[in-house]
């Protein structure tokens, strides 16, 4: 994998953001494979098509491509919030692709895809409307929430201007698309909230005690479940069913690789 952008191609282009966007597309054009499938390449999308950017011919998966100069950060603007909210309703979300490039030396230092069944309402918050002096004056968008999204679900393609071996890619992805079996958004952001928990705990292996130590987090999230222990065994008990976990004995869970 190249990751090195072509400059020639936004020579003609005066933006600089019309610049960066040619660059970057081009690059996932030609270099990027399918991280769900595995196929070769990806195929672009026409123009202005307001869902993805990308397709896969293989596997059918859309991707859409989000390019920041900066780090990645714990939160990345995405379009109007109404659209995505509906768009994550009818489940016609694409995967993301986040395509981190250094702007000196015009190349890529990270890309990571989070797959789109980690896409639920609460981790897309709310901008505030633009002003009365704007161009699109009360128009409403969105950021969604990286740090509300456990770290399986954030799976690097290239990191620190190094390729990922693609087996672990291939790997990563097939580990929770059991969550798109998952078509409700409370029960499903139960599961990312207990992975979430699972990630903070920073343990390979973990007992149930160590979870507990969230209840009060997982409250504040859930404030209508009056059950919360109840309810994170339960959540243990999906994911170890899953292949997510293993259970090694009573109240002892380790995560599988």
């Amino acid at each position: 994998m190249h990751l090195s952008f072509k400059t020639s191609l936004a020579e003609r282009y005066a933006s600089p953001s019309q610049k960066i966007r040619v660059l970057t597309e081009h690059w996932v054009d030609n270099q990027v494979y399918c991280p769900s499938c595995g196929h070769a390449e990806l195929d672009k999308y026409g123009n202005n098509r307001p869902v993805a950017d990308f397709f896969c011919s293989s596997c059918k998966e859309d991707y859409e491509l989000k390019s920041k100069k900066e780090s990645i950060g714990k939160k990345i603007a995405d379009g109007a919030f109404r659209t995505m909210i509906e768009r994550l309703r009818e489940s016609h979300n694409p995967n993301l692709f986040i395509l981190n490039y250094d702007l000196q030396n015009f190349n890529v230092q990270n890309l990571l895809v989070i797959p789109k069944h980690f896409f639920i309402p609460e981790i897309i918050e709310k901008r505030i409307p633009l002003a009365s002096t704007a161009r699109r004056a009360g128009w409403v968008g969105c950021n969604i929430l990286l740090n509300s999204i456990p770290t399986i679900g954030k799976i690097f393609l290239i990191k620190n201007r190094r390729a990922e071996p693609k087996n672990k890619v291939l790997s990563e992805w097939k580990k929770t698309l059991f969550l798109r079996e998952e078509k409700e958004f409370s029960a499903k952001g139960w599961l990312l909230d207990t992975m979430l928990c699972i990630d903070r705990l920073a343990m390979k292996k973990f007992t149930l005690n160590d979870l507990y130590k969230f209840e009060k987090d997982l409250d504040k999230l859930h404030p209508n479940n009056k059950h919360i222990k109840d309810k994170i065994r339960q959540q243990l008990q999906i994911l170890r069913d899953k292949g997510y976990l293993d259970f090694i004995a009573k109240g002892k869970y380790r995560l599988i690789n």
